[in-house]
């Protein structure tokens, strides 16, 4: 009887190893870049410093192995190169959560065929059920254990494809890169490169990458997650902004919704930053269109409207509570937010950044799904 259990258990573990290790390393096709808009949004004139917003359309496959997130990346990078848009004194953007997704590593493929994140996260902690069991038992007292736990599980690699990735595209482009914005366990910087404390807190952290390949400065953390980041989300000591003196304008950057709160202006105005970059997710499966019908965050900023709810679209409310209301206050006269965009089971989507330039919104033409900004100042 016991030997036919041992026999039974050892049978079963064989099936599981079997399926678990299948599908992970079948070819992956090329990916679209779906770029429709590159644009310079004002001429250069005698402005000779420039940023250029990227907001790729992401797909689930474009996260399954990282040379072919490097080659989706690349391809915006080839098509601003190709118009000139790549220069000197260029600050290269990608929006918020876009290495996130990289837990998808190596994971199997049939995952892009799920339509809902929460059914993705069960089937990546079945098919990794011992490496799962190990993140486990490193959460804290996040609500969210799933994802914490896969976070942890995959972060080394996840560190590793973001950094070499971002850093690899900083070097072929010779430029300042900030590179969106990533969830790892304790992200620290030593000596330029990225590191993860498997114990720590989940932080959403931005790096900045330098024409060498390296991280300048230290992780540049969200303070103010929106609902669903607030069931794994730890806050940060402080609000304020980083910035950075870098060889062409003091920049600082502001993640995601932290824009809507003045707390996280005030290293930028003190530092007389020039330049205010804020990278963005739209939290739910909505567009900037859409209508705006609350604050979606633990906390509020100060001075809501509540009439303004399903009147405003989201856009309307970005630019009534975000940065360009948020930059009339302050020396900064240049600001940009770039948004996420893909086709991620049920999550966000994006839109057209919003472009700040002297006090005025400056437009620019939307893009069905991948787009590319250059504002000159």
């Amino acid at each position: 009887m016991v030997r036919n259990f041992i026999t039974l258990i050892t049978l079963a573990v064989f099936v599981w190893l079997v399926w678990s290790f299948s599908g992970r390393n079948t070819p992956l096709k090329s990916p679209d870049g779906y770029i429709s808009v590159v644009e310079e949004i004002n001429l250069a004139d005698t402005l000779s410093r420039n940023i250029l917003g990227v907001q790729p359309y992401m797909e689930v496959s474009d996260y399954f192995n990282q040379a072919v997130f490097k080659e989706k990346l690349k391809k915006y990078i080839i098509a601003s190169s190709a118009k000139g848009l790549i220069r000197k004194n260029t600050l290269i953007v990608y929006p918020e959560s876009i290495g996130t997704w990289l837990f998808l590593i190596n994971e199997k493929h049939n995952l892009a065929e799920k339509k809902q994140l929460h059914k993705v996260l069960r089937a990546i902690a079945f098919s990794n059920a011992f490496d799962f069991l190990l993140g486990y038992i490193k959460t804290g007292d996040e609500s969210n254990k799933e994802f914490s736990s896969i976070i942890r599980m995959k972060a080394k690699s996840m560190a590793k494809a973001y950094f070499e990735t971002f850093g690899e595209l900083a070097i072929e482009t010779n430029s300042y890169l900030l590179a969106g914005s990533i969830v790892l366990p304790g992200p620290k910087v030593m000596n330029g490169e990225i590191y993860v404390d498997l114990n720590g807190s989940l932080r959403n952290a931005s790096f900045l990458f330098g024409p060498d390949g390296k991280v300048v400065g230290d992780p540049i953390f969200k303070t103010f997650p929106h609902s669903a980041e607030s069931t794994y989300f730890s806050f940060p000591d402080s609000a304020d902004s980083q910035v950075f003196n870098l060889p062409f304008a003091k920049t600082a950057v502001i993640l995601g919704y932290d824009s809507w709160f003045d707390q996280a202006y005030e290293s930028a105005k003190s530092n007389d930053a020039e330049v205010i970059i804020n990278p963005s997710f739209l939290s739910g499966n909505h567009s900037l269109l859409s209508k705006w019908q609350d604050f979606d965050g633990i906390h509020e900023p100060k001075n809501l409207d509540p009439a303004d709810a399903g009147v405003l679209t989201i856009k309307d409310a970005w630019e009534k509570y975000s940065l360009p209301t948020q930059l009339k206050d302050m020396k900064s006269k240049v600001g940009l937010t770039v948004f996420f965009n893909g086709n991620l089971w049920d999550m966000g989507k994006g839109g057209h950044p919003i472009v700040v330039y002297n006090d005025e919104i400056l437009p620019s033409i939307p893009a069905g799904k991948g787009g590319i900004w250059s504002l000159n100042y």
